[in-house]
């Protein structure tokens, strides 16, 4: 059984002017996705600036998360890290939490080899006992999880169900689909969601879903459920809120962009820094168009 299908929220995390967690407005944006349909939460990915928060901070908000959603949905938890023990110490604190899976990413920085790749999965892999989704995204990290790699991690590691495959290249996850059938792929990028469902993804980890939850959730309903046709217009339609979206570096966008819906989610985290008038105007625009204001 899949850990989810359909569109799962990788979701902000909001702030306060000083930096601190804004835990009332966090329930107050995790109440709204499961109103609105999300299939699944991610939280403290990379949306969420994991990467500013320290270990206690990180497995209170997972903890947090878990405790609001109440098994409603899927609480899917980000725990990768370029320290295999670290990524354990983080992935044992979230399956305590109450985590339904994890999502680890390829170490960053290090750039491992493929084979140092298979260890670090498989000993995160035996700490825990939920599933695991693996993360590729190589333009953040450095580092590419190649389709053979995906596979022999998912056929010999019991709890590596899946793959947030985030690299662009739909040849790649096509590749992993042939040789892992059994691999849980979901899309890493929201303009490719359709595409990628279509060589049998089972969905997409979205960002654009922070701003627009009904529509992500319902454009993935909708091939579920045998609309194609109707799934691939609603992926055209939304492409230029995509790129609006990504037009600075996530999550400057998409916390801007719920900000000036009026969801006050609050500030960045440095290093992240606000975007320039142009852009949030750029931004505003396209929403205004796309018929969220």
């Amino acid at each position: 059984m899949s850990v989810f299908k359909g569109a799962a929220v990788a979701i902000v995390t909001p702030m306060f002017e000083n930096g601190d967690v804004n835990y009332e407005k966090l329930a107050e944006i995790i109440e709204e996705q499961i109103t609105e349909g999300t299939d699944a939460i991610v939280i403290c990915g990379t949306t969420g600036e994991s990467a500013t928060m320290n270990h206690q901070e990180h497995l209170d908000v997972i903890r947090f998360c878990v405790e609001k959603v109440n098994k409603r949905v899927p609480v899917i938890a980000g725990t990768g890290s370029n320290a295999t023990s670290e990524a354990i110490h983080l992935s044992r604190g979230a399956e305590e939490c109450g985590a339904d899976a994890l999502l680890v990413v390829t170490p960053y920085y290090n750039k491992a080899t493929q084979k140092g790749l298979i260890n670090h999965f498989t000993t995160i892999a035996e700490a825990v006992t939920i599933p695991i989704i693996l993360y590729n995204v190589p333009s953040r990290t450095g580092c590419n999880l190649l389709p053979e790699t995906v596979a022999t991690l998912v056929k010999n590691v019991k709890n590596i169900v899946g793959l947030k495959e985030a690299t662009g290249n739909i040849s790649q996850m096509a590749k992993t689909k042939f040789l892992c059938p059994e691999c849980e792929i979901y899309s890493g990028n929201d303009d490719q969601t359709i595409p990628m469902m279509a060589l049998g993804a089972e969905g997409v980890i979205s960002v654009m879903s922070n701003v627009a939850p009904r529509y992500t959730h319902e454009m993935c309903q909708k091939f579920i459920d045998g609309d194609v046709q109707g799934a691939a217009e609603m992926q055209l339609k939304c492409l230029p809120l995509i790129d609006a979206l990504f037009c600075q570096v996530n999550p400057i966008p998409v916390k801007v962009a719920m900000n000036v819906l009026g969801k006050e989610v609050g500030p960045l985290r440095a290093p992240l820094y606000d975007m320039e008038p142009s852009e949030k105007e750029y931004l505003r625009k396209t929403m205004e168009d796309f018929g969220l204001m």
